[in-house]
This record gives structure tokens, sequence and C-alpha cells, in this order.
């Protein structure tokens, strides 16, 4: 469920988040995206709507809201004439004040005064009305410098003219102010709107309608997805997209899956397969059970994932927020002594002006009483507060839209920055960097029982979880009673079987060995397929050995490229397992890692130990995992990794979650950490750069109000350009 509002107030791209942070601070919200650009928030909840709720909030970040109820477009229009006045009102001021001594002329400078006070009160009135509720909440943003600063050089020369005291007038000066500031910030909501493009295209992904499908009489009509609910049947013809998640009843086809996933193969559908809200049926008709809709599909949780990111803060944000939050006043307090310098200590201000320019460059700076204004309102228009304010989290989101093109969801700018200053990887191996689907090679009857080997496995491993458990149930159809069942985690199953004395155990050999089983008869088999990688379960009745079996798990396609890139990346590689150790190295070895950072026979609950004594060692450490039984490790782990599946993406807490079920995944998602972190620190270091040189020109009279204006636009700018090169680049590693 999710209800539009209209925002009034937001400016720039740092009023955007501010009213993100307010509206996410209420309790019931579940996630918003505000666009500047359109001047709305779409607020999702999670539970009953509280409208009220985030009215108020908006109200006291400074904004004001409203529901939306059909003018969704009114504000954004409003916003866009506003800036078109300005433009045509300063091109008109402009040519007057360049044409050689027309500005001078007494009807033109009034002229100038009307138009300028268009573009001052009806162009300007966002900025009035930003700094006027910024005040009400005893607090101050950019729309402050920016009221001030234009108002500065409007209400001087209006003093100035109506005076008749002569003089050049800065109402040329003063409208340009305003159109200046506007169209950068025009320009910056495009931008940014155009930076959240995956999170558009993944909301869209889903259609509106869906044919329903009635058995008796069988009949098909066409309903509002809304209307779906739990194991509804629906039609999907070829070309369909695919509204809400299922499982195939009849029929065969393929599935394009790539924007949900980011993997370019398409996937083959018949009954029983599962298929996902957003994907593409292609080419065969499918009739399909839906098994979950609205916010339980997995393309609502991708979305929910991309928004928490998108919205989220990382740790390096605070520096900015902390200077924010004192540079408004800081520069209003620098902007009152400059002009206060240069009005009432005009001689030493020039001198200080004159030897500089010896160094800088030349430039004729303002005189007499008009001086103090000037210099005061090119200060106040100068500093900009926004480029610090959107240095992190315009990386953030456009690094959250670029990762979940790939099928990469990042969980917050947290897990962001994290993932930017890993230097050890550690995978698990079954299902991680091998398929995780293995299957018998080779089975050693040591003694006859009174069921078959097989068959008594079989039963054992019905009910657990296991990928060699799940390989060993498919051995044998027939069913065993058995009692007192029950599985040791990291080691096997153990249970007692009606007619054969003594517990039945089916597990590891390192977990039989403990239980006093022989191993000795079995060890040329043991040697021999432990070397080709495989894992070895045995079956025993108490001490007696009955079978042993072989089971192969070959390593992914793509493990050996990823390694490879992932010690490019100048990364140390680990590999835990629960294997032996000599599975574990012939698995390791021809995935090219160094057999002194391969860590066999290790319990579950070990791996997290393992991690920790790495980072103990001083190593920041990601772990690798199928996300469900490695939770510990993935908990212990600087950054958790969850290689998943699109209907596991629900019950992740994995930091990074790869939909796409490749490992492919983890050497671009830790590369474009990595460029994201960089690009941080660059709109950082851009924007105190650019501060801490700016306010001085501006205070000792090299830069004029109109530059100040264009150079305050253009950080802005150059802070989310430079955020949207993680958008462009194609390839990561």
């Amino acid at each position: 469920m999710a209800t539009e509002f209209t925002i009034d107030g937001m400016t720039c791209g740092n009023c955007a988040r501010h009213v993100t942070d307010a509206i996410q601070s209420v309790s019931q919200v579940k996630s918003a995206i505000v666009s500047l650009e359109r001047q709305n928030a779409v607020v999702r909840w999670n539970g009953p709507e509280n409208v009220p709720a985030v009215l108020h909030a908006v109200r006291n970040a400074g904004y004001e809201a409203r529901e939306t109820t059909g003018a969704t477009h009114a504000a954004h229009t409003n916003w866009q004439w506003a800036l078109w006045v300005g433009i045509l009102v300063t091109a008109v001021l402009m040519a007057g004040d360049w044409i050689s001594n027309f500005g001078k002329h007494h009807w033109f400078q009034w002229m100038s005064f009307a138009l300028a006070g268009i573009v001052q009160f009806y162009s300007g009135a966002q900025f009035y009305r930003g700094a006027w509720r910024q005040l009400k909440i005893a607090s101050t943003n950019m729309d402050t410098l920016v009221a001030l600063g234009s108002t500065t050089a409007f209400v001087y020369s209006a003093w100035v003219l109506i005076r008749g005291a002569g003089g050049h007038l800065y109402f040329m000066e003063a409208a340009a102010i305003i159109t200046l500031v506007s169209l950068g910030h025009w320009i910056e909501a495009r931008v940014s709107d155009r930076a959240g493009s995956a999170m558009k295209s993944l909301l869209n992904l889903a259609p509106q309608t869906a044919l329903l499908l009635f058995r008796q009489p069988e009949r098909i009509h066409e309903v509002p997805v809304s209307e779906l609910r739990t194991d509804d049947e629906i039609v999907l013809r070829p070309g369909d997209r695919i509204p809400v998640d299922g499982t195939v009843v009849e029929g065969e086809s393929s599935v394009d899956e790539s924007a949900l996933t980011g993997e370019s193969r398409v996937a083959e559908k018949k009954t029983g397969g599962q298929l996902f809200a957003g994907t593409v049926n292609l080419n065969g008709r499918l009739v399909m059970r839906v098994t979950a809709t609205g916010e339980e599909t997995a393309l609502a949780h991708v979305i929910a994932a991309v928004q928490r990111a998108q919205t989220s803060r990382a740790e390096i944000q605070r520096l900015g927020d902390r200077v924010s939050a004192i540079f408004v006043p800081a520069v209003v307090l620098v902007a009152l002594g400059a002009g206060l310098w240069w009005g009432m200590a005009p001689a030493s201000a020039h001198s200080v002006h004159h030897l500089l320019g010896r160094v800088l460059w030349q430039t004729h700076a303002p005189t007499g009483v008009a001086a103090g204004f000037i210099i005061a309102s090119a200060v106040l228009i100068i500093a900009c507060p926004c480029a610090m304010g959107l240095a992190t989290p315009a990386a953030i989101m456009a690094a959250a839209n670029a990762a979940a093109r790939r099928g990469i969801l990042i969980r917050d700018g947290v897990a962001l920055e994290k993932a930017g200053r890993i230097t050890a990887i550690v995978f698990d191996k079954t299902g991680t960097l091998t398929i995780g689907r293995p299957e018998v090679a080779s089975t050693l009857e040591m003694q006859q029982a009174r069921f078959k080997p097989q068959t008594l496995a079989a039963a054992l491993a019905r009910d657990s979880s296991h990928p060699l458990s799940r390989a060993l149930a498919g051995l044998a159809a027939e069913t065993i009673e058995l009692d007192n069942w029950g599985e040791i985690g990291g080691s096997g199953i153990e249970a007692r079987v009606r007619h054969i004395p003594g517990t039945v155990r089916l597990g590891s050999l390192r977990w039989l060995a403990a239980n006093d089983v022989d191993l000795s008869r079995a060890e040329q088999f043991i040697a021999k397929w432990t070397a080709l990688g495989a894992s070895i379960t045995g079956l025993a009745v108490d001490k007696n050995p009955l079978a042993f079996f072989a089971m192969l798990d070959i390593l992914k396609p793509d493990a050996v490229n990823v390694v490879k890139q992932l010690r490019g990346q100048d990364l140390k590689i680990f590999m835990v397992t629960g294997d032996t150790a000599r599975t574990a190295a012939s698995i390791a070895a021809q995935a090219g890692i160094p057999e002194d950072h391969v860590f066999a026979e290790v319990q579950p609950a070990q791996k997290a130990e393992f991690v920790e004594k790495l980072q103990a060692g001083g190593e920041r450490v990601a772990f690798v995992g199928d996300g469900i039984n490695d939770a510990p490790a993935l908990a212990q782990a600087n950054l958790g990794i969850a290689v998943s599946r699109a209907s596991d993406i629900a019950r992740e807490s994995a930091d990074i979650v790869l939909i796409k079920s490749e490992i492919t995944g983890v050497p671009e998602a830790l590369a474009l950490a990595r460029a994201a972190l960089r690009t941080i620190k660059q709109n950082l270091f851009w924007a105190f750069f650019y501060n801490s040189i700016g306010v001085p020109l501006a205070s000792l009279g090299f830069v004029s109000p109109i530059l100040c204006a264009a150079a305050m636009g253009v950080s802005d700018l150059i802070v989310i350009g430079n955020a949207m090169r993680l958008l462009r680049r194609k390839d990561w590693v």
C-alpha cells in the first residue's frame, strides 16, 4: 500500500534528503521515495496508514506536505514557470546593462526595478518560503543564503534608486542570482531523478492486471493484480510480464528473469518451476498458481532493499552532516564581517584586494557604500551547503542502482562503506564455490543388513536439508519407519530403526570415527575419491560400518575466474568447509586457492570463530555463504555476502545479497563498493575545497554575485555528476 504526497519547499537535493529522513522517522512508514523534480513523495507503509504523522514530521523538518488528490504535477509546473520567468527577465536586464549607457537611463532603471521585483517575489518565492520555514524551526539552509544574498542586492539597489543617489544598480545581479541558482537546481533535479532510474524500472516491472483462470466452468477474466490471492490460478501468454510470484501448474516456456536477477540467460520453466513478479514469459502458454502477492513477492523485497540502500546513511556522512549543521550561521557571520569591512574600511579592503590581485588576477572590486552590500551578497551566494550534504547520498543512490541492475542488493550505506574496505574473502565451499548439488558417484558396501544400505541411507536423509542428505535421499523410494531421529549440525544423522539393534548413523567420517566406527577397511576407497574432490559419507550401526558413499559436487564454472579477479584486487582468499581435508584441498586446488588458506572439517559454529581469528589478525573480512547454514559466520564477518535465489530474498539478513546465485557478483560488488567509497571521498573533498576557496575569494572581492550564483549551481552538479559515473560504467572487474 502506498500514499503519494505533494511536498512544498524543496529546492535542492539536500532538501529531498531531509524530507526523506523526516518521513522515515514515522514508525508506520516502511519506505519513502522523494522526488525533487516532481516535488512529491511516495510512501509505503508497514501497517495502517498514518498520514497525519507524516504531515507533522515533514512540517517539523521545515517543509509542507499534503496528500496528493490528483494535482500531482502542479507544484512541479509552477516551479518551471518561475524558472522561465527568471530566465526571460534576467536576459532583458543583462542586455540593457551590457549595452553601452543604455542601463543608465532613468526609465530603464525603474523598469529594471519592476522586472527584478517580479523575479525576486515570484521566481524567488520558493527560496523565501523555504528560508521562513527553516527560521520557524530555528534552523537554516541553502534557501537562507540565497534569500539573504539576493535580497541584499535588490534592497540596496531599490534604496539607491528611490533616493536618487546615482551609481550602479544591482537589479540585474539580484535577478541573476535567483535565476542561476534555480536553473542549477532544476538541472540537479533532472540528473538526480535519473540516478534513481533502476528503482523506477523496478517499480514499473509488475503489470497492473492479470488473467484470472476460473475452472468450473473454465473461463478467463482480466482482473486488477491487487485482487489476486494465494492459490489463485492465472494464465500467462507469450510476451506477458508476470504479475506476482507463483509456480507453474501447466505448460512449458522460457522466462526472461534479467530485470530481477541481472542474468542475461533465459530460464526454462515447466510444471513445478518457480515464477517471479516482473519477469517475462517468452514463448509458451503457462498457467501458474499464485504463491505470493503484493509486498511478499521477490520483486517487492528487491524494491524494498534498493529503497533502504538509497535512503540510508554511511558512517563517513557524519562528517559532512556535522559541518553542514554549523555552516550556514558561520557563512552569515563571515558575510556580515566582510560587508562591514568593505563598507567601513574600504581603503584597507581595496589594498588587500589589489595586493592579492598581483598573485591571483586583477578585477574591478566594487567601491563606495555598494561594496559592503555586494561583497556580503557574494559571500552568501557562493557558500553551498548542498554540495556537502549531497556528497554521500548521491554516491550511495547511484551505487545502489548500479548494483541492482546487476542483480546485487546492497543493504545500506554502511554495508557499501564496509565493502569498500575489505582485505580478505572467506568462501564457504558447498553451494558457494561448488554447485551445491552433489551426486552419488560411487558406493562401497561393507556388510549386509536387514535393509539395503542405499534404502537405509535414503530413509535417514529424507528429512534433512543438507546438500549431501538431499543427494542420498533420492537413492530409494522405500519407506522405513524411524524412531528418535535427530540431526547433529555439521556431523550427521542418527536414529533407531525397527528390527536393527543399535543406533544407525549417517554422516561425516570424523563424526563416525568419534563414535568408534571402524574406517580402516574403507581407506583405499576414501583415499581414491577424496583425491578426486568427492565428499565421503558413511553409514554405520553402532561401531559397524555398513557402507560408504562418494559424492561429487563440482566447482562452479566461474569459480576459477572469480578467485583470480579477487586476487587481482589484492584480496586474500580463504575457504572453509565441513568436508575432509583431502576433499577440501582438491576443490581449493581447482579454484586456485592456496593450500594454507584452506580450513576443513570445520563445524558451522567454528566458521564464525575462524572469521574472528582473521579479524584478530587485522583483516577486514567478507564471508561468502548460502545465507542459511552460514548465519553465524555471516553475522561475525565485517561484511556478509549471501549467494541466494530470488525466492530466498525475504529471509536474507546479509549485508549484500547476490540474487543470481552466481559468485561472479562478488568481485563486481566489491569493486563497485570501492568505487563508491572513492566517489564519496572525492565529493567530500570537492565540497570542502570549493567552500574553503570560494568564500575567501568572495570576501576579498574577486568573484561577482553572478559568478557566485553560477558557481553554486555548478558545485552541486559536479558532486551529482561524479556520482552518476557509477551508473555509466559497464564493467567493474
